[in-house]
């Protein structure tokens, strides 16, 4: 189905949706990403990502592998909602005429959509990753021992309990204010913006190819592959990134961990201290996590989920 086929409201229906699946489906994985990008070379508590998701699993339980993810589901919706609704508004505002965007404008509007979603993405992000990170501070803890704990225990980046976004987020909002919430907001930028710069136009260029269907669009198949792909591409590109904006919105800290006041100084020690192959820490995670989640975007739009709602809405209306 062409993009222009689609009604704004069905976007932002099938964009929620697939939002919500997406996180269902992939969340353990993106809770190991932010585990294994966390952990400093001086406390490993996880070789890789099977052994993370079955350490959760065995000192968790199941539900220890959907930490935070009442927070992704929450704000997914419209998070996906601002960076569709923008990415559309930049794409009709750069284009002349109706005619086929150039790749320079498609990035444009990209970086537009990117921009954009921060609004939601930072403080959304922000407190997933303090929920998402208190099992690997637990596990740490009880490898270091309770003496060490018992040392730092006037050492505010150590939690003997993990609190919940609620109480998170009051904490924040009572200490620091609205500032609180968006603690990150450069690195997510970085990462942001220039993801959506790739994406979008490596995914409708990827799209564009092929054969066709008689109304024009795309087959089923190459959607889904090229969102797939383009999602993959386009998150492994800003992995690093990634990795810095983790590590800024981990307010907590394990047992000899580094602390960082900004890019710049977070670059700089995971450099000196780790090599520069700890940019690369959960790169395949953020892929299997990243480009199932725009292929699914691409099956519920394929499907009309969206289109079907807003068609039994009218129905009801009159």
């Amino acid at each position: 189905m062409a993009d222009n086929q689609i009604s704004l409201p069905a976007k932002l229906i099938n964009g929620g949706i697939a939002g919500l699946i997406g996180v269902t489906c992939v969340f353990p994985i993106d809770l190991a990403k932010t585990r294994l990008q966390n952990q400093q070379n001086g406390s490993r508590v996880y070789t890789n990502m099977s052994d993370c998701l079955m350490k959760t699993v065995r000192s968790e339980g199941f539900t220890g592998m959907y930490r935070g993810a009442a927070v992704n589901l929450a704000l997914v919706t419209p998070e996906k909602a601002i960076k569709l609704v923008a990415n559309d508004f930049f794409r009709q505002q750069l284009s002349k005429d109706g005619e086929k965007l150039t790749l320079v404008r498609e990035m444009l509007a990209g970086c537009g959509a990117g921009t954009c979603q921060v609004i939601i993405t930072t403080p959304m992000e922000m407190l997933k990753i303090q929920l998402q990170d208190a099992g690997r501070l637990e596990a740490q803890r009880k490898m270091i021992g309770p003496d060490a704990v018992r040392g730092r225990a006037k050492d505010r980046t150590v939690h003997l309990k993990s609190p919940s976004a609620l109480q998170l987020s009051r904490n924040l909002l009572k200490h620091k204010g609205i500032a609180g919430l968006y603690t990150g907001l450069g690195a997510t930028l970085l990462r942001d913006v220039p993801f959506s710069i790739i994406y979008f136009p490596l995914f409708a260029n990827l799209n564009s190819l092929g054969r066709r269907n008689a109304d024009g669009s795309a087959p089923f198949y190459i959607s889904f592959l090229s969102g797939c792909f383009a999602g993959c591409a386009a998150a492994v590109a800003v992995n690093p990134v990634d990795v810095i904006k983790t590590r800024l919105q981990s307010l907590s800290r394990g047992h000899h961990e580094d602390t960082y006041s900004g890019v710049r100084d977070c670059i700089s020690k995971i450099l000196r201290h780790e090599g520069p192959s700890a940019f690369l820490k959960g790169s395949y995670c953020r892929a299997l996590v990243i480009a199932p989640l725009f292929g699914i975007v691409q099956v519920v739009y394929f499907l009309g989920v969206g289109e079907f709602v807003l068609s039994l809405l009218h129905g009801q209306i009159h």
